[in-house]
């Protein structure tokens, strides 16, 4: 389980948000020590060839487990959120990353994301805005998992949307967008690249955060809700 360097957050201005910071370390992104060395960045294993959605807790939200169906899920979308900070859209890449993109749609059309919030910002070292968890806490999930996709080669440019985890084959409904150029260890499976609304994200990455789980890592200050996610036939 990747786990967060220790650090002594701020005082929570609620208790939503003091629970998150303490739990977030559960299911998000590895932070990057002060050394410059990824914390907990090891080789990626190889991905599962099967595409096999896996009974998992958490199960907030619970919209049932999707069956996956190999010629609905080459097919291809594009999905729109509409937040309160503008909308962003991004090209789903089915032909890459097809059990990640079936589930990504699968969440999305059942009205999973609609209402929640993006809970964690990073502007050092590593620059994301992370989404997905109905509990807004950074420990929840859809109550399935199921394995990495597209992971060879993989890099992690501005626009790239890509899936958060707990270790490998741990990907659930966390995901996360990234707003500037940043180096990972190919262990985050890439399935979306950002076609419209990166200036929101750099919006919302330039009103900054509040640091509750270090320095450049916390709650963002301009709140991100997700109001409804729009999937789109190409």
């Amino acid at each position: 389980m990747t786990i967060l360097p220790s650090t002594t957050p701020r005082k929570a201005r609620h208790v939503k948000r003091k629970q998150w910071a303490l739990v977030a370390a559960a299911t998000v992104l590895p932070l990057v020590a002060s050394t410059g060395t990824a914390v907990a960045d090891t080789p990626s294993p190889a991905p599962s060839a099967a595409c096999t959605y896996t009974p998992a807790v958490p199960a907030d939200n619970f919209k049932g487990i999707p069956a996956f169906d190999p010629e609905e899920a080459a097919e291809p979308y594009s999905a729109t959120l509409r937040t309160n900070q503008g909308r962003i859209t991004f090209e789903a890449l089915t032909d890459k990353a097809p059990c990640t993109t079936f589930s990504f749609r699968f969440l999305a059309e059942n009205d999973y994301f609609d209402g929640t919030h993006c809970h964690r910002l990073t502007t050092q070292r590593i620059y994301v805005l992370q989404c997905g968890d109905p509990t807004g806490t950074g420990s929840g999930g859809p109550g399935y998992s199921f394995p990495d996709e597209n992971l060879t080669g993989a890099t992690y440019p501005a626009g790239t949307v890509a899936m958060a985890n707990a270790g490998p084959n741990t990907n659930g409904s966390q995901f996360f967008f990234v707003w500037k150029d940043t180096k990972l260890s190919p262990a985050y499976t890439p399935f979306g690249r950002v076609t419209a609304g990166l200036d929101v994200l750099q919006k919302i990455a330039a009103g900054g955060e509040d640091d509750q789980n270090g320095p450049g890592d916390g709650y963002p200050t301009l709140p991100v809700d997700i109001r409804h996610v729009k999937i789109s036939d190409r």
